[in-house]
């Protein structure tokens, strides 16, 4: 397939296209100055500002060069409902090809709007790119996927998850296969548990109409810290592209099922009160403009599951993610099983620590921690921690998911059936949530979160 000529912005009057979409062409753009993408921007009203919108989101991250310059010089907007056939018409019809509709709008408009594509005429080499949440729940996601493969093969077809394109989860790749010291040891045989951590210091920001809607479990472990555990934990693959990475962590996700088969067992959910964090004073999440305290919708959720595979079976894997934490982790982190053999003469009857591997999510580093010394050493045993960084990256995160889109490799979207499956795996801790197995409990914001166990 051709390089996408056109990248056409469906909802692009939202804040994700101006804070998120465009700034990550923009390192696209710069990494790579041979590039010629017009970028047209389309919305229900008119928005005479777009091409300021345009270079002021590729001058936040000092984009230049031949490529950003002639996207900024092309980019134009278009007025067009997405739910109107003749708009889309007319829209596809004033554009060239091979062309990328973007889908920045909440499921049930993208839903709506292929529904009326399917009346039409589209081009042949069409590419969608459907933005996160795929769908509202299991039943909603898989229709959307039924109506999306009506219009293009699943090879055009483009489920985002920018997580997927962090620099962080990348080096992932890297990490489990192309150290032949590291790979042998990542299964159950040397594995004690799994975490991935994506806590925030961060409110709701002004996302309430979304977020109270929304809440932990769907937006981020649903959305993103599934799909971060199918690539962690995927097979080594034949070869890293379209053909084997998306069935490698699809065959991941179809094994997962919550700890002990009972979602309540291990889940915690919470939800913050007054508190201080990041430098500033929040108040009770309930007390937030456009938040109803009726719904119950939590801002911290944890859950531990089980990868029921050869590799993995037995090894707990837990997701986590909350709302104004006061000290936030945001890594992977894979605890090593102890030491097979207890020796007397180490301290406190023989137990040393696990070896540990932590992977930083937003910043980049990571760090092993080892045991050194020993009943022979005067400094006895001690605890050594090997601790890098990474080259610093030419593409944001967006920028790789975009990268992905243009070129048509999906290697690194999310499938139509590991959608369905998030939603599977997450629809029965919900499910726990709903009917009060999982209490919903309070914490301050700025603390750690709510205390697992507690009521």
């Amino acid at each position: 397939m051709d390089s996408i000529r056109t990248l056409v912005i469906l909802g692009a009057s939202g804040d994700l296209t101006s804070r998120l979409l465009l700034p990550g062409l923009g390192t696209l753009l710069s990494t790579f100055p041979e590039r010629r993408v017009e970028v047209v921007g389309t919305a229900r009203d008119d928005a005479p500002e777009w091409p300021a919108t345009v270079a002021d989101a590729f001058a936040s991250v000092g984009a230049e060069g031949p490529a950003v310059e002639h996207a900024r010089e092309t980019a134009r907007w278009v007025r067009c409902d997405v739910t109107d056939a003749s708009d889309l018409r007319a829209l596809l019809d004033d554009v060239a090809g091979p062309v990328c509709l973007y889908f920045a709008l909440p499921p049930a408009v993208t839903a709506a709007a292929c529904e009326v594509m399917a009346g039409l005429d589209l081009p042949e080499d069409l590419v969608l790119a459907l933005e996160k949440p795929v769908g509202t729940d299991l039943a909603s996601a898989r229709e959307l996927n039924r109506l999306v493969g009506r219009l293009v093969p699943e090879e055009r077809t483009f489920r985002v998850d920018h997580f997927l394109g962090m620099p962080a989860v990348l080096d992932l790749v890297g990490l489990r296969f192309a150290n032949r010291m590291l790979e042998p040891l990542l299964n159950r045989e040397h594995v004690e548990s799994v975490e991935i951590v994506f806590d925030e210091t961060l409110g709701l920001e002004g996302r309430a109409q979304f977020y109270d809607a929304t809440g932990a479990l769907r937006d981020m472990v649903q959305s993103h810290l599934l799909q971060v555990m199918a690539l962690l934990l995927m097979e080594p693959p034949a070869s890293f592209d379209q053909a084997e990475i998306p069935v490698l962590t699809g065959h991941v996700l179809r094994a997962t099922k919550p700890w002990g088969g009972d979602p309540a067992l291990t889940a915690v959910r919470g939800r913050y009160t007054a508190g201080h964090v990041g430098g500033k004073d929040l108040p009770d999440y309930t007390a937030e403009e456009g938040v109803d305290p009726g719904r119950g919708t939590e801002t911290f959720a944890q859950v531990t599951l089980e990868v029921d595979t050869w590799r993995w079976n037995g090894v707990p894997v837990t997701l986590r993610s909350g709302k104004a934490i006061g000290s936030p982790r945001q890594e992977v982190v894979v605890t090593f099983r102890r030491p097979p053999h207890a020796y007397a003469q180490f301290p406190h009857g023989g137990e040393v620590a696990p070896n540990v591997l932590r992977l930083g999510l937003e910043e980049e580093r990571l760090g092993l921690e080892l045991n050194v010394g020993g009943p022979f050493d005067s400094r006895g045993m001690s605890r050594l921690t090997l601790s890098s960084g990474t080259a610093e990256p030419g593409l944001s995160a967006y920028g790789s998911v975009l990268r992905g889109v243009l070129d048509g490799d999906p290697a690194f979207s999310v499938r139509g059936d590991a959608a369905e499956q998030g939603w599977r795996i997450v629809e029965e801790v919900l499910a726990a949530f709903d009917d009060g197995r999982v209490p919903l409990q309070e914490y301050p914001a700025g603390s750690d979160g709510p205390v697992p166990g507690g009521a």
